[in-house]
Formats: structure tokens, sequence, C-alpha cells
């Protein structure tokens, strides 16, 4: 199969043929339709992660057709349109018994514990517990962008922040995932505060509902000007970027008794970011992390999806070539595009 190839971080990116996968006998391969880029994907090729083993092919949000199936494998078939959680969980450990698959013990994430999407067949593993049916009115490249960004800010948002109508929400980073976000809280009837740096960003943050932004290079409080527009704090904020500033800014831009939700991944200088900790004594604040999403819960999103509450193919920039990748993969952190970028094409 072709495949998009690193052999070293930071290193040269390729597109290569490689052997094909073949599934476990709890697991399936999938030919893909559409995979999305993320800047998780950017992470892993500087080395972030400490899962990953070279040579690796990356990528880890998905939309398929199942192509072969494990022997144990009950629920899902041949020809079956599927998607996946970028985190996968075992189905035996403590915390799946739980229900908490995102934070499964054993887990497996495509693209990071094995090869992934950016290719033209990828295997999953433990396919009973991890594969989601797409319903028909889903489109690939819409459900492409559900793996990880659109399925971490729901559950930001919805399980973990407990977001209801009437409430204050500020996002700190209108990437894919703060753009998730808004676009989820707003369908919640919050009233959201968009943060980042880049104008045009901020723009797509208003056309999916925010009421304000702030631009956060120009702004000298950002914090103060969230204050003001939410009349003395967001109820919930979330930083969907993941740096010491972003982080710092979503707790102190709390009301008394808020929720600060981390999503962003914090890696390099910024595992360990300096918090108010003062505030969060003084008014109770509530310091939450949210990691993935398991996939029992997409049943309430593609619902929403389907209903028109929720448009993720609106975060969609562009489709791209599978080979196009390696050019954009580097630029990740750039924060040039204004949306999201899905590979579609395939050969």
């Amino acid at each position: 199969m072709r495949a998009i190839v690193y052999e070293k971080f930071q290193g040269p990116i390729t597109l290569q043929n490689v052997d094909d996968p073949t599934p476990k006998n709890h697991g399936v391969v999938v030919q893909l339709t559409a995979t999305g880029l993320c800047r998780s994907d950017w992470h892993g090729w500087m080395g972030h992660d400490p899962d990953i083993d070279l040579p690796h092919v990356p990528g880890h949000e998905l939309a398929g057709i199942v192509s072969a199936v494990g022997k144990d494998v009950k629920n899902f078939a041949v020809g079956d349109r599927v998607t996946v959680p970028f985190v996968c969980g075992c189905g035996t450990c403590p915390q799946c018994h739980s229900g908490n698959h995102q934070v499964c013990d054993h887990q497996t994430q495509p693209g990071f514990t094995h090869w992934g999407s950016f290719a033209e067949y990828v295997a999953l593993d433990h396919a009973d517990i991890n594969l989601v049916k797409l319903p028909d009115a889903i489109s690939d490249v819409a459900a492409a962008i559900l793996g990880c960004r659109f399925v971490t800010s729901f559950r930001a948002v919805v399980d973990q922040g407990k977001v209801e109508g009437g409430q204050f929400v500020a996002v700190h980073g209108c990437g894919g995932v703060g753009l998730s976000a808004i676009m989820i809280a707003n369908a919640l009837g919050a009233q959201v505060i968009a943060v980042d740096i880049n104008d045009e960003s901020l723009k797509m943050a208003s056309d999916l509902g925010a009421m304000a932004t702030i631009n956060a290079a120009s702004s000298k409080d950002v914090v103060g000007q969230v204050r003001e527009f939410t009349q003395g704090g967001a109820h919930v904020s979330l930083d969907a970027l993941g740096s010491q500033a972003t982080c710092f800014n979503s707790i102190a831009n709390l009301r008394k008794r808020g929720k600060h939700v981390q999503v962003g991944l914090m890696t390099g200088d910024h595992q360990h970011p300096r918090v108010p900790m003062d505030k969060v004594l003084a008014n109770e604040l509530e310091i939450i992390g949210s990691h993935g999403m398991q996939a029992f819960r997409y049943e309430a999103l593609l619902q929403m999806i389907q209903e028109g509450k929720l448009q993720p193919e609106k975060l969609v920039e562009r489709t791209i070539s599978l080979e196009d990748i390696c050019h954009e993969l580097p630029l990740m952190d750039s924060f040039k595009n204004r949306g999201v970028l899905v590979v579609d094409t395939f050969n």
C-alpha cells in the first residue's frame, strides 16, 4: 500500500510503498476514505510522543470501509463504514470496565502506538469496543475530523465542562480543537468568547457562533477582557492550544467556582505551566483534564450532527491528497491554516 513514512524525528516525510496490514483476531483492517491532518501528528513527528517507534506511519483521525475482519470480531463486517476515536481501549482493564476507555491502561492509538491512517489501509485493535458505524447522512470528510479534535472537544465541553445554555464559555486557541469547542458550546446555548492570535481564525470563530473575540497578540489584558465580556468571568474555560500563557489565562479568567478544562497538549517547556493556585483556592475553581472520548459516546454526537445542531464539515478549510501531507505536516505548528485539512485522495 501507499503510505506516508518518516524514519527519524523531524526528518524527511515521504510517500512510500509498504506492506499491507493484517488484522489481529480482535481487530479489523480499514480502507481509508478520508483522514484529517492534526497538530498531534506534528507533535509525533517532532518526537514529543514516547510511544512512537521508527520508521513510522502517522495519522489518527479517520473514516473508511472495513476490508478485513479478525476471527473474534462479532459486531462488524467487511463493507461497514466506520470511524474510531483516536484512543482505543482494551476492554478489559479497570478503566474500560468503568466505561472510561479514553484513559485505558493499555490503550492503543493509531498513528502513535502503531502505524496510522496516512495510508491506504490501517489496522485497528479491539474492534468491537472501539469502532463506530457511520450513518449514511454523514460524509467521509466530516467523519474523518471527528476522531480527535471534534470528539475531544465534545467530551471537554459536554462531559467534562458540563456546559449549559446561558453560561459564558471562554475558548483559548482557535485551531481545530478550539473551533470545534466553539461550535459545540454554541449549539448547547452557551455564550462563547474566542481567544487567538490570528484574525482569520477569530473571524471563523465568529462565523461558528462566538459572541466576542479577543486577539491575544494585540490585547494588553486578555483575562480582563474576558471578565468584562462575561460580567465577572467565564463559567467554563478551555485551553484548546496547550501553552503556558493559554493555560494560565484560561484559569485566571474564571468566575468563582468556574471550571478550567485542559484540552490542548502540554509538551516541551509547557509541560509544567505556572498556575494561579491562589485563585484556584480562594474561588474554589476546578481544573479538569480531557483526553479523547469513548466510542459509545459517539451516539449522542452523531445524533446532534444528523439533527443539524453540529456541522463539523464547516471546519474543513480544504481537502488534500495523501502525498500533500509530506509538505503540510511540518507546517502544522505555524498555524497558517484557518480550518482543518482533510485527505480524501489516496491514489
